[in-house]
C-alpha cells in the first residue's frame, strides 16, 4: 500500500459546486487507477485563502487536500489529468508520497502492513 498526500488550488471564483464536481472527477480518477484498494481516506477543504503573489492574474485559490491509499504505483493518471485541465479551473496541485513513517503516525496505514519496495 502506498498513500498519497494531494493538494489542489483550484480558482478563487469558482462557486462551489463546481469545485464538488472536480472532486468528484479526481476520486473517481484515482479509485480507477488504484487497482484492487484505491481509499481516499481525507477530504479537507481548506476553503477560499490568499496567495502570496498573484497566480494567473488572481489573488485567491480554493484549496483542497486528499490523503489517499492505493496499491498503485503512481498517481499518473490524476496528475496527467490536472496538469491538462484549464487554468481557469485548476490553478495548481502537488501529489507527495508520504513516508510509511508518517503515515503510520497519521494512522492511514496499520504497522503489520509491509511496506512496498520499489
Amino acid at each position: 500500500m502506498r498513500v498519497y498526500e494531494l493538494m489542489i488550488i483550484y480558482n478563487g471564483d469558482l462557486d462551489e459546486e463546481a469545485v464538488a464536481a472536480w472532486q468528484d472527477q479526481v476520486t473517481t480518477n484515482i479509485e480507477a487507477e488504484g487497482g484492487r484498494v484505491p481509499t481516499v481516506l481525507d477530504t479537507e477543504p481548506w476553503g477560499r485563502r490568499r496567495f502570496a503573489y498573484q497566480i494567473d492574474h488572481k489573488w485567491e485559490g480554493f484549496y483542497v487536500v486528499l490523503e489517499v491509499v492505493t496499491e498503485a504505483n503512481d498517481l499518473a493518471s490524476t496528475d496527467r489529468i490536472l496538469r491538462l485541465a484549464d487554468r481557469s479551473d485548476v490553478v495548481r496541485h502537488k501529489i507527495m508520497r508520504l513516508p510509511d513513517d508518517e503515515a503510520t503516525r497519521r494512522g492511514l496505514i496499520g504497522e503489520a502492513e509491509p511496506a512496498d519496495v520499489g
